[in-house]
């Protein structure tokens, strides 16, 4: 969705309830006139942030479309598009229904900490408040208000947080446990990029079930090998209603990676940025049991986590992964660079800047590696095209409308990750994308086999397999026998169940719905759900 559409930019006008055609700035003749426009716009700007939009007035319809900003030139105004009302917490415009906010003129004012003095207003170990209140240094950007009036809570980016993790320090940080670089460019054991073998993480996220299995058998077919003769991998991010647990079984037993992807997929995105550890430890752990539990995987190998719409919850989430030991996340978002990022872990700060709008990223240390989504590259013609910003999700680049252009922008992404530093190409999708546009998925599938005939040194790997070559560096030619990488090489045998039960349930989590869920194992007492993981009816 577009920020915002560009309205007239409104001097003096809107301050005055004036009428402006055109969209030109209307410049007032009279210097007396001109007087009191600046003292106007001074009185509105003195207590507002740089960049910062608000409104005149307040109230639905067109109120809740129009906001101003001050800026070095004079005052600047925007209307959202037709549909669309002005968020002011998130700072953009969004769907009508979903801006609660309509009545409010400006952003909440928040009353920063006093981290820098000249003189020091606290004794060590200690920080202080907005109000000049001393607080223990640890509890500043803990995710809990401990000053009275809240600052400790208010200045808490990467920049800010006074518990932050320290920038890399690779004397400390030493593989296999910790991996980091200044930049996140650096190939891992130091190895030239031609021997290394380029790794390709395909990801699919949500349920697995009727609408999307017979994809998944004819892509991983058991006919496509990498160079070590075994079936490529994927990985599977998945999430709990409607999916089928004897197909995540089969999944699992074919050798794919299965990851957590949370029970409710909540649809208010702000809750997975503002999520309790516990919040955290309901959806994820949560889900953990329940994959465990109904599709039988018993191996402790489901050790990633995705957040939904790709919203990352800050310290809380990664100090939930810390807690219920999970290996590594993959919901941060790397901005298009070249060359790309390499996986890190997260001891040490990011290499990057926390990208996307209203994103809470981790600041402090955590003993979690951190599955980087780099953003691809969508322009046709990366030599001529103009400059786009990158996308995440496959589904999300929204200007591929053909299989040509398909095919075209993996090769493009692919020989950008080859041909410079070999950091893992993260090919992310949901399933409908594919299964709905038949063009793509042929394109898909004529790139792969292209790519397996064409290259011995191009592995497709589940995440985990990544961490562990990562952990430990082979070359191409030590690649082939790489133990990690030859775990159920190609599965033959039958699945655990043709006819899985289909149990028909309902929980008082989730009131006035029947759910069927599908499973290898017994039915359950009630559907699982995020207080009640295993169906037995206790909360």
């Amino acid at each position: 969705m577009a920020r915002y559409a560009r309205v007239a930019p409104l001097v003096a006008c809107l301050l005055f309830a004036c009428a402006v055609a055109d969209g030109h700035r209307w410049r007032r003749q009279a210097d007396d006139a001109k007087k009191e426009e600046s003292t106007q716009g001074l009185d509105l700007c003195k207590d507002k942030d740089a960049g910062e939009w608000f409104r005149l007035q307040t109230g639905d319809g067109d109120s809740c479309r129009d906001v101003i900003q001050c800026t070095a030139s004079g005052i600047q105004a925007i209307r959202c598009p037709a549909g669309l009302f002005f968020d002011i917490e998130k700072q953009t415009c969004d769907w009508k229904d979903a801006v609660k906010n309509c009545k409010l003129k400006s952003k909440e004012r928040k009353v920063k900490p006093l981290l820098y003095t000249e003189e020091p207003l606290c004794q060590d170990g200690y920080l202080a408040c907005g109000d000049k209140n001393c607080v223990e240094r640890g509890l500043f950007c803990n995710g809990e208000k401990d000053c009275a009036d809240g600052s400790d809570e208010n200045s808490c980016d990467i920049d800010n947080d006074p518990n932050r993790a320290p920038p890399c320090d690779t004397s400390q940080c030493v593989l296999p446990d910790c991996f980091c670089s200044e930049d996140g460019t650096v190939i891992p054991g130091d190895l030239p990029a031609r021997d290394v073998p380029q790794m390709i993480t395909i990801t699919f996220d949500d349920a697995i079930n009727n609408n999307n299995i017979e994809l998944y058998k004819e892509i991983f077919n058991g006919k496509r090998k990498n160079p070590n003769g075994c079936d490529i991998k994927a990985t599977f991010f998945v999430s709990h209603k409607y999916t089928n647990y004897s197909a995540v079984q089969e999944t699992h037993r074919k050798g794919h990676e299965i990851a957590v992807h949370s029970i409710t997929h909540n649809d208010d995105e702000r809750f997975w940025s503002n999520a309790t550890v516990d919040d955290w430890g309901k959806e994820m752990a949560g889900m953990r049991v329940i994959i465990e539990k109904f599709a039988n995987v018993t191996d402790n190998s489901v050790v990633g986590v995705r957040a939904p719409y790709l919203r990352v919850g800050g310290n809380n989430q990664f100090t939930m992964m810390e807690e219920q030991a999970f290996l590594y996340d993959s919901t941060i978002t790397a901005p298009l660079s070249n060359p790309p990022l390499w996986p890190y872990t997260m001891y040490f700060r990011m290499p990057h800047r926390c990208h996307g709008n209203l994103q809470s990223c981790p600041t402090r240390s955590h003993a979690v590696w951190e599955m980087v989504m780099n953003e691809l590259d969508r322009r046709e013609d990366p030599n001529n095209d103009e400059y786009l910003p990158g996308c995440a999700m496959v589904d999300s680049c929204s200007n591929i409308l053909t299989g040509d252009q398909f095919y075209n922008f993996l090769n493009h992404n692919f020989d950008r990750h080859y041909d410079q530093n070999r950091a893992p190409l993260g090919l992310y999708f949901h399933a409908a994308w594919l299964k709905n546009n038949p063009e793509f998925l042929e394109a898909f599938l004529y790139w792969i086999d292209e790519i397996l005939q064409t290259h011995n040194d191009v592995y497709f790997v589940t995440m985990t397999q990544v961490i562990q070559w990562i952990q430990n560096p082979r070359t191409v030619t030590e690649a082939k026998n790489f133990e990690p990488w030859r775990e159920k090489c190609a599965v033959e045998g039958v699945q655990a169940c043709w006819v899985p039960h289909s149990c028909k349930l309902i929980s008082k989590e989730v009131p006035g719905e029947t759910i069927n869920l599908q499973t290898c194992v017994r039915c359950p007492v009630n559907y699982p759900w995020l207080n009640d993981p295993t169906g037995d009816g206790h909360y």
